[in-house]
């Protein structure tokens, strides 16, 4: 069985085109990226398909390929588990982070103009008035879109194209540590814009560089808080 449920209205709607296995596959994808279904736990394809409303069939394709990219570990005669990282996966995926996070803030401080700069200013409002409602998911949200703005902002497509490939991840390790860094990344946040917005390229490396360290830090430090 799922060992403690889903929460209430963790379950998104699948009402978006496309094969449904490709929409099962994106459904438990964010359920798990969320950690409305947490490391370790027990995954079975039939209360899975009860949640979506589908049959097992697609639910057992999503699993398989969500095997294959790391994020179920299917075990034999025991069944599908939500994927356990370790310490050193987390460590070399956000270490891998802060590289090109810290690139991508260097080159928005050199391209970004007026209305970027206001889109980060609106999406760090919007993580500060999350983090005072103590809404962590709205937070990790918002968090995310705040670096996907910058990337945005760096104006290289290869550079985005690989932060996008880290990105869910980076959301997966964050979460647990949210409430955590709460206000204080938000205001790490606001020196980055004001660096950005300054045209200031080593300052915002420097910040950026600092920011992302600050969340790797933090999310091996969780378990001893």
């Amino acid at each position: 069985m799922l060992s403690t449920g889903l929460p209430q209205g963790a379950v998104p709607k699948l009402e978006r085109p496309g094969p449904l296995r490709d929409r099962v596959y994106e459904a438990l994808l964010e359920l798990i990226t969320t950690r409305a279904l947490q490391p370790g736990q027990h995954l079975v394809e039939s209360e899975l398909a009860g949640h979506l409303g589908v049959s097992r069939q697609p639910v057992r394709e999503a699993l398989q390929r969500l095997n294959t990219e790391g994020w179920v570990d299917l075990r034999p005669a025991q069944g599908a588990f939500v994927h356990e990282p370790t310490e050193e996966e987390a460590d070399q995926l956000l270490t891998v982070r802060t590289l090109l996070e810290a690139e991508a803030a260097r080159l928005a401080a050199a391209n970004a103009g007026s209305a970027g700069i206001a889109a980060l200013e609106e999406l760090c409002a919007q993580g500060e008035q999350a983090v005072a409602a103590d809404d962590v998911d709205g937070a990790v949200a918002t968090n995310a879109r705040f670096h996907a703005t910058i990337m945005e902002l760096a104006g290289n497509a290869v550079l985005a194209e690989l932060a996008a490939q880290v990105d869910r991840r980076v959301r997966w390790y964050y979460t647990p540590i949210a409430r955590q860094r709460g206000r204080q990344s938000w205001i790490e946040h606001r020196d980055l814009i004001a660096a950005i917005s300054g045209r200031d390229q080593q300052r915002a490396t420097e910040l950026m560089r600092e920011h992302t360290e600050h969340t790797r830090r933090s999310y091996h430090a969780r378990q001893r808080s």
